[in-house]
């Protein structure tokens, strides 16, 4: 179902981007130039791959390696290197179209505001520095469109090559590697009274004291943060006492045993170990515990845009649709009739029970957004023109399902490189390309 695909992922090419200097913002020249007669070094399928474009990115290369390695490979091997790059490239541009693959305006404008704020550059700066190259920003805008498009396939195809069965789900919880994995985060503020190693009897007692009266300070409501810098020998002191998330495997055996079964807020009572009197607070705790998660089952009907129907016509027919909603018409028939989530037009467009981040971001901001048994306005997502009903919520324990999902996540993206690589060699052998020497 289109609506259900996860959410977009930064694209390598901006990744690219914030990393290098203002001077070589962009990777290869955009800008249309005065070239003459352009020779095709490679033909893709139904697509080309211009002289202009090879060298233009190998350029772009050798700027960025050289101010990174002191030595390079030949530059004929650095070519064959960018052309298959390219090549590549348009493989997969070609397999987008072919799904169907859009990247919105906004999200372009987002990366572009990236790129300016890693590189410190208003709009304007940004234009002029892209003149001094000989680039335009219309180019930048095409070249981190096609990239946002290629990341988007990749992460698409990609994903839905990777299955994982419940048997290795349930292999990886049993494991000591996924046990550590699916365990809960600690946030964790720490105050110390330290103790000497020589310390005599008296010493120790002070510290013990001291410990006692700050955690009953504590319990009364005193600010942990404040206490810890006034009175905590840690080094995390002039920090509140802030030492970070950690799992209860990476403390401490006596910090685990102390903060287990801890809930949020609360501090421990003061213990002692070699160093002196510890006092631990929860500040914050993910994953472990009942994990209420509030689920929503919708329904809604979608429009796409398309060369015959543009925005206005999609939203007007949604308000046209709305209307015969709420005047008392059925919105599975109606959904039926006119939806074009194929996902879901069968069933009425019924989405069944959601999630938070199962969907889009404009499609959950509609969800938490419309009050119980109401309809939507129209509004637009990545995928078309929507309007929806909320059917029901409710709160559900998803401790265990969330844990699964945890599990799941991470062995897939510790088979994603080798599956992406294995996609990569079967798209370029069934490819038609052909390489003109000179």
């Amino acid at each position: 179902m289109q609506i259900r695909l996860t959410k977009k992922y930064c694209s390598l090419f901006i990744t690219a981007l914030l990393l290098v200097a203002p001077q070589v913002i962009v990777p290869q020249a955009m800008a249309a130039k005065s070239v003459g007669l352009d020779r095709v070094v490679a033909i893709v399928d139904e697509d080309v791959v211009l002289e202009s474009e090879l060298n233009d990115r190998l350029q772009a290369v050798l700027s960025r390696l050289k101010g990174q390695y002191s030595q390079l490979p030949e530059e004929d091997v650095l070519r064959k290197q960018v052309l298959e790059q390219l090549i590549v490239e348009r493989i997969e541009l070609g397999l987008a179209k072919r799904y169907e693959i859009k990247v919105e305006e906004d999200e372009v404008d987002q990366a572009i505001d990236r790129i300016r704020e890693k590189n410190k550059m208003t709009k304007e700066e940004l234009a002029v520095d892209l003149r001094r190259q000989g680039l335009s920003l219309a180019g930048l805008r095409t070249q981190i469109r096609n990239e946002l498009t290629i990341n988007h396939l990749q992460q698409g195809v990609v994903s839905s090559r990777i299955k994982v069965s419940p048997q290795e789900i349930d292999n990886f919880l049993a494991s000591s590697d996924g046990k550590f994995a699916t365990s809960p985060d600690y946030h964790i503020g720490h105050i110390l009274i330290a103790v000497p190693g020589s310390a005599d009897a008296d010493t120790i007692a002070a510290a013990e004291k001291k410990a006692k009266d700050i955690h009953q300070k504590l319990q009364a409501g005193a600010d942990f943060a404040q206490m810890a810098i006034a009175n905590s020998n840690d080094q995390a002191a002039l920090q509140g006492g802030d030492i970070g998330w950690r799992k209860l495997a990476q403390l401490p055996e006596l910090f685990g045993n102390q903060l287990a079964g801890l809930k949020t807020g609360d501090v421990t009572a003061p213990f002692r170990s070699g160093a002196g009197f510890h006092i631990l607070k929860n500040i914050e705790q993910r994953g472990g515990g009942q994990q209420l998660i509030e689920q929503t089952h919708a329904r809604h009907i979608l429009i796409k845009t398309s060369e015959i129907m543009d925005d206005n016509q999609a939203r007007e027919k949604l308000l046209v649709l709305k209307d015969k909603i709420e005047k008392g018409e059925d919105f599975a028939k109606l959904a039926k009739q006119n939806s074009e989530d194929t996902g879901s037009v069968l069933s009425g467009g019924d989405l069944g029970w959601s999630t938070p981040g199962m969907f889009v971001a404009a499609f959950e901001e509609a969800l938490a957004n419309t009050p119980l048994g109401k309809i939507s306005r129209p509004f637009k997502s990545q995928f078309g023109w929507h309007i929806l009903q909320v059917l029901e919520r409710r709160k559900e324990d998803m401790s265990e399902q969330m844990k699964r999902n945890q599990a799941q996540n991470v062995i897939r993206s510790r088979r994603f490189d080798e599956e992406f690589q294995l996609w990569l060699t079967q798209i370029r052998e069934e490819a038609f390309v052909e390489i003109k020497q000179k």
